[in-house]
C-alpha cells in the first residue's frame, strides 16, 4: 500500500449557488457533509481542506476539521490542491475530493487510490459510472469518457461519446455500457501533480473547458476505473434542496 492523503480544495465564492459550501440547512455545513464522506475512505491516510476564505476556515475549525490558507489567486482547485502536496514530501499519491461532493463515497475514494498503487506507469487516475438516461447523455455538463480495454482514458468530452452513427434506445441497455460519465475525482501521483500545473493548456482543453485533456494532450496515461454509483456534486440551489430533502429522510 503507497502511502496517499486526502486534500478537499475549497473556494469559498461560487457562481450558481452563493457560498454553498457553508450552506447548513441540515445542521452541518455542506464542506463538513463531504470531509465527513471522504474520512470514511481506508486507504488514505489523512485529509485536509485547502481554501481561500476565513470563513471555511471557521466552519472547518469549528468540527475539528484540518484545514490550511493556499493562495486566493490560485488558478484552479488543481493548483490550490498541489500547493498543499508541496508540504507533505512523504505521501506518494494525491487524492482531490471535490469540496461540493457531501455523497462522495468510500469505496470510491479507496478505488481511485488502488488504481494508481497497481499501474505504476500511469500517473493519474479518475472514475466513471454508467450512463443510462439520454437526456444525461446529452447534456453538455455531463462530461463523458472513452476509455480502453486497460483502461486507459482516451478522450473527454462534453459531447455524446461514442457517437452511434445509428440510434437506437437499446444502446443505452447495453451490458457492459457504451456510454460512461466522468466523475471528477482524482489520484494523482504527488510529483506529478506538482508538475501539472506548469503543463502549457491544449487546444482541446481550451474548447472543451475540460483540464484532465491537458494531461492526455502531453501524452500521460489517466487510468479509468468504473463504479455503480454517481456522486452528484451541488452546484444549483435545486441540487442543495434535493440533498436537504435526503439527509433529512436517513
Amino acid at each position: 500500500m503507497m502511502t496517499s492523503f486526502i486534500v478537499i480544495p475549497a473556494r469559498l465564492h461560487s457562481t450558481r449557488l452563493a457560498e454553498k459550501l457553508l450552506l447548513a440547512e441540515t445542521g452541518k455545513p455542506l464542506i463538513q457533509h463531504t470531509y465527513e464522506s471522504a474520512q470514511k475512505a481506508r486507504r488514505p491516510s489523512g485529509i485536509i481542506v485547502a481554501t481561500d476564505d476565513k470563513k471555511i476556515v471557521a466552519a472547518v475549525e469549528a468540527f475539528a476539521g484540518t484545514v490550511v490558507m493556499t493562495d486566493p489567486a490560485a488558478a484552479s482547485g488543481t493548483d490550490r490542491v498541489a500547493e498543499v502536496a508541496q508540504n507533505l514530501p512523504d505521501v506518494e499519491i494525491i487524492v482531490n475530493v471535490q469540496g461540493d461532493e457531501p455523497d462522495i463515497s468510500a469505496d470510491a475514494i479507496d478505488t481511485v487510490v488502488e488504481l494508481l498503487e497497481n499501474n505504476p506507469a500511469a500517473v493519474m487516475a479518475t472514475l466513471a459510472t454508467p450512463i443510462r438516461r439520454k437526456a444525461q447523455l446529452e447534456d453538455p455538463a455531463c462530461v463523458k469518457v472513452v476509455f480502453d480495454h486497460q483502461q486507459r482514458a482516451m478522450y473527454f468530452s462534453r459531447s455524446i461519446i461514442p457517437h452511434a452513427r445509428k440510434w437506437d434506445d437499446r444502446l443505452l441497455e447495453s451490458e457492459p455500457a457504451h456510454f460512461y460519465q466522468h466523475i471528477g475525482l482524482y489520484a494523482y501521483r504527488r510529483d506529478f501533480l506538482l508538475s501539472l500545473t506548469d503543463l502549457p493548456q491544449s487546444e482541446v482543453e481550451k474548447m472543451e473547458s475540460l483540464e484532465q485533456l491537458r494531461v492526455l494532450s502531453h501524452g500521460y496515461t489517466i487510468l479509468v476505473g468504473v463504479i455503480q454509483e454517481t456522486s452528484i456534486g451541488i452546484d444549483t440551489q435545486e441540487d442543495y434542496d434535493a440533498f436537504v430533502r435526503l439527509q433529512r429522510n436517513r
